[in-house]
């Protein structure tokens, strides 16, 4: 027990069980009815007894604190890092394709962590790849039942998945066998999410199709769903990959759709779902919300653009029709206003934002967003950086700041900003590149407002009315 790090408590919920047990920022759980604390999910684990006795370091003196927990009742604590015993687990894959290799010099020493560490993926949905599981992994995985897990597969071939995750033919310390280890968690009852990464020429064509076969066959045992993600490169990738052109990614999609009909027919589910990115590329319309499925994956960008659809129906059908005649008969002004998003979306944005000009007279302006700081090959916008924001937006010099063609403020999408990310050694309102939303709308001489969802947005746009 003297060696157990513990976690140190950043803030207690008021009425909480840790408030009523007097536990204060500061202190440093250490364990739980005698077991040590290695992170947050012991603390979940171990604090679900109806009586609990927490050893707590506070001013280097160590107090034992009893407690009982009412059914339903949780410790309300939050801590300054999600795991105690060592930083996050990093990846010892070197997959040509890995993002973080990718990232720009000079930025945050966090976008730098490669990170494999299955507890990031059952706290926060992170892919991880399973190579580098101990056996005490896997003990603490069936006595916990950690579940769902989200796991990036790439292709059940080992040999191939071998090729994919960079691993040397002699290394005998790396499992490659995907499926074995699926099959073992589907023993203990945990749930998993799957996603491949399409390289083009590498793991696609029939590769996909043994791939997406094997993992079928695991559906619900435990496969609960199979994400199919093109390749993302920025202008720092040194390697030898291509992004899909749009004549590939519809082959892709035309490969892909016999398999979701027919697992449709057969599981009452779709079970593969390409994410947007191919059918944006390939210039298709997303398929209906019915056939995501309650949306397993809609944070892999799966799904994004139906849920952005479908709210635009509900808000035309409901809040435009009521902000229209709002005012004896006369239509709520809404602030002029400028939308900036990432190229991949801007042809469906543009179609709503002309739609809501028609309806209600607003004077939204979209300006898409060329992403010079990656590269354009990065059309995201969720990889959107505020010196790339500013740069296309900010009025020329002989315009004086708060020029009105950006009407009174302007319109971010939500996930440019790493509180999206979850990045903890970054402030929620930052992007990438590090600058504020303060530091943008100074720039741009109008306020800046994150808006992730469309009625967000047009709760800015009425604000004040």
């Amino acid at each position: 027990m003297a060696d157990t790090p513990g976690g140190v408590v950043a803030a207690v919920e008021p009425g909480s069980l840790g408030q009523a047990a007097a536990i204060r920022p500061g202190d440093r759980l250490l364990a739980i009815n005698g077991h040590s604390l290695r992170d947050v999910i012991d603390v979940q684990f171990y604090g679900a007894e109806e009586r609990l006795q927490i050893l707590v370091e506070r001013a280097r003196e160590r107090l034992v604190i009893e407690a009982e927990r009412e059914y339903g009742q949780n410790l309300g604590l939050t801590f300054t890092h999600l795991t105690f015993d060592a930083d996050i687990r990093r990846c010892a894959n070197n997959c040509d394709f890995c993002f973080v290799k990718q990232n720009a010099p000079g930025m945050r020493r966090s976008l730098y962590v490669k990170d494999d560490d299955y507890r990031y993926s059952f706290l926060s949905g992170s892919f991880v790849t399973l190579t580098n599981l101990t056996d005490d992994d896997w003990a603490r995985l069936d006595e916990q039942r950690l579940s769902p897990l989200y796991v990036s597969v790439h292709a059940t071939d080992p040999e191939l998945r071998r090729e994919i995750l960079r691993y040397s033919q002699n290394d005998e310390t790396v499992t490659l066998d995907v499926m074995g280890q699926l099959r073992r968690l589907a023993e203990m009852g945990i749930e998993v999410h799957t996603q491949v990464v399409l390289v083009p020429g590498l793991n696609d064509g029939k590769h996909l199709a043994r791939t997406v076969a094997d993992l079928a066959n695991l559906y619900q045992e435990p496969v609960a769903s199979l994400s199919v993600v093109p390749i993302g490169l920025t202008r720092y990738h040194s390697g030898s990959c291509r992004p899909y052109t749009p004549p590939e990614s519809r082959a892709v999609l035309d490969q892909v759709e016999p398999w979701r009909r027919e697992n449709c027919r057969k599981k009452g589910c779709t079970f593969v779902y390409p994410s947007d990115e191919w059918y944006l590329v390939a210039g298709r319309e997303v398929p209906p919300g019915k056939e995501y499925d309650g949306f397993p994956q809609v944070e892999n960008g799966v799904g994004m653009v139906r849920l952005l659809l479908d709210e635009w129906e509900e808000l035309k059908a409901g809040q435009l029709q009521i902000l229209r005649f709002a005012q004896n008969d006369k239509p709520t002004e809404l602030r002029p206003a400028t939308l900036a998003c990432g190229m991949l979306i801007a042809p469906v944005l543009a179609r709503i934002v002309e739609e809501m000009n028609a309806l209600t007279g607003s004077k939204l302006r979209l300006v898409p967003v060329v992403n010079d700081f990656f590269g354009p090959v990065t059309t995201v916008s969720g990889l959107l950086t505020g010196r790339d924001v500013v740069a296309e937006l900010q009025p020329p010099a002989t315009c004086g700041t708060g020029d009105r063609s950006l009407g009174d403020l302007v319109l971010l999408p939500r996930a440019m900003f790493t509180g999206s990310y979850g990045a903890g050694s970054a402030p929620p309102d930052a992007t990438l590149d590090n600058m504020s939303l303060a530091g943008i709308s100074d720039r741009l001489g109008v306020p800046a407002v994150m808006a992730g969802t469309l009625t967000e947005a047009l709760a800015a746009l009425t604000a004040g009315q």
